[in-house]
């Protein structure tokens, strides 16, 4: 029986970035990974020579001194990653029907509100009163800033409320919309996202936003070869079955081919519920498995793929995010016979050239609920490819609403499509692993915090969770996670020094 000191289920960006700071540290990691790539929501796939992100369509907090910068110095990948600057003066724009105006969220502090008051000239103290409240939120969070701290500080900024404090600083109701424009980064519920989740997210971007040249894909692949030139495996197309305990720890895992293997330490990358669910042990009471099991994730995505007619659609270095109505958070709540209420368009950046895209990815939401009948299908992708005629004849039909919408900002649009690639709840699902489809795992509640914070301990001694359902989702978010995971093993103040001391050496 093979014995690994760490065994880590599933190898998205969760279990690559603990993969790679623990073999970096003498671990010897074997990562099993279920599907053909790897990376999760970093992988990447190519149709007709172009290139489409599964997730990543941009990075905040990567110039240099930044978080996110010093983690990726510190995994020895940053240098190696193909960036572009997003537009200093509008990285995400946001409009609204029936409003011709476009506005814009900038980089740098100054620069954001500047750019603003442009829209809203009497509103320089409500946009001075948020950007304080951003950082001053952000710096409750220890890990976030890469300093060690006490888990109390966050205590008292955690049941914010975003829309309300939106409310709390302007009565003008346009700009309270316009700063929550961009809420598809994290599927925002009006009466539910706590202020922390929307300041932790906006913050890193309004700092500084990037677009991976090329796809996504490559953070992954560099963290691959770290964990494989640290002495450590990635082992794809093998599922974990089962996870064993014996008394207070976990005694082994089962693969998909029968054959167990053991390990020290165990990290599991999975949702905390897919976790317990193949959990085999006396240690994990009701409570603790019906809780895991009962939080409740967040919506699904509905997402149009496009590859372009060479030279018909310019490059675009912003975000565009759309509202069919003046409320920004409506979109979540959309009727079907109302779909979409929103959009988020996503132009890649390639290094073919600069004028043109070649590709871009245009998301919205989608319930589980509406692609249910066909949630036995996998199998017959395997085989087919397809889920039958009918599945196929709802993503058409979903696109071409989707198009109709986007052809309100930009007309034209549909003529400058070569070919178009449909991802719903079930494509998320099946090749990243979430059990409905859920674009961005656990929902945040600023009603009740604490029940939807999740510990990287479990009750078993030696099993550890990561990923985007810990402390917050997006490449940031689940990098901290990581560390906070690893750290587990490695102690949290050795592993912050070494963080911050790396940017030296």
């Amino acid at each position: 029986m093979h014995h690994y000191d760490v065994i880590i289920i599933g190898s998205g960006l969760g279990g690559l970035v603990c993969g790679a700071i623990l073999s970096r540290h003498g671990y010897r990691v074997c990562i099993y990974e279920k599907n053909r790539q790897t990376g999760g929501c970093l992988q990447t796939w190519s149709r007709d020579k172009v290139i489409f992100d599964s997730g990543v369509h941009y990075i905040g907090g990567l110039a240099p001194g930044e978080n996110l910068y010093k983690v990726f110095k510190y995994l020895g990948i940053y240098d190696k990653l193909r960036l572009k600057r997003m537009d200093m003066d509008g990285f995400d724009h946001i409009s609204f029907a029936g409003d011709d105006k476009v506005y814009r969220i900038a980089q740098g502090e100054e620069n954001f509100i500047r750019t603003l008051l442009e829209d809203f000239p009497g509103e320089e103290n409500a946009l001075r009163a948020y950007c304080n409240k951003i950082t001053e939120v952000c710096s409750k969070f220890p890990l976030y800033n890469l300093r060690t701290g006490d888990y109390e500080e966050k205590r008292s900024v955690l049941q914010l409320n975003t829309a309300e404090y939106l409310r709390s600083i302007t009565s003008n109701e346009k700009l309270q919309q316009v700063l929550a424009g961009n809420n598809l980064l994290y599927a925002g519920v009006a009466e539910k996202t706590p202020f922390y989740v929307h300041a932790l997210v906006l913050n890193s971007y309004m700092k500084s936003s990037w677009k991976c040249v090329d796809g996504g894909s490559q953070i992954g692949k560099l963290l691959c070869q770290q964990i494989r030139e640290n002495g450590g495996e990635v082992i794809r197309n093998m599922a974990v079955t089962a996870i064993h305990g014996e008394g207070d720890k976990v005694n082994h895992i089962v693969l998909q081919d029968g054959r167990t293997v053991q390990a020290t330490h165990y990290i599991s990358n999975l949702h905390p519920a897919q976790t317990m669910a193949i959990t085999h042990s006396d240690v994990l009471r009701g409570a603790y498995r019906s809780r895991m099991q009962g939080l409740e994730n967040s919506i699904g995505a509905f997402v149009l793929n496009v590859a372009l007619k060479p030279g018909t659609f310019k490059y675009l270095n912003y975000n565009h995010y759309y509202h069919a109505t003046g409320n920004a958070w409506a979109g979540i709540d959309y009727k079907e016979e109302d779909w979409p209420q929103t959009y988020a368009m996503y132009v890649s950046a390639s290094s073919r050239h600069e004028t043109w895209a070649d590709s871009l990815s245009i998301m919205t939401y989608m319930r589980y609920d509406e692609v249910k009948q066909w949630q036995h299908t996998f199998n017959t992708v395997l085989q087919t490819g397809s889920r039958g005629a009918d599945y196929e004849a709802f993503k058409e039909r979903k696109a071409n609403l989707l198009i109709d919408c986007v052809e309100k900002q930009f007309p034209g649009f549909r003529n400058c499509i070569y070919t178009s690639y449909v991802a719903t709840p079930l494509s998320y699902r099946d090749y990243i692993g979430t059990s409905d489809g859920s674009m961005y795992g656990i929902t945040k509640d600023s009603a009740d915090p604490l029940r939807t914070m999740v510990s990287a301990r479990t009750k078993l001694s030696n099993l550890y969770l990561t990923g985007q359902n810990l402390n917050l989702h997006g490449i940031l978010g689940v990098t901290i996670s990581s560390v906070i995971t690893s750290a587990e093993l490695l102690g949290m103040d050795f592993l912050v020094n070494e963080i911050n001391q790396s940017i030296y050496t």
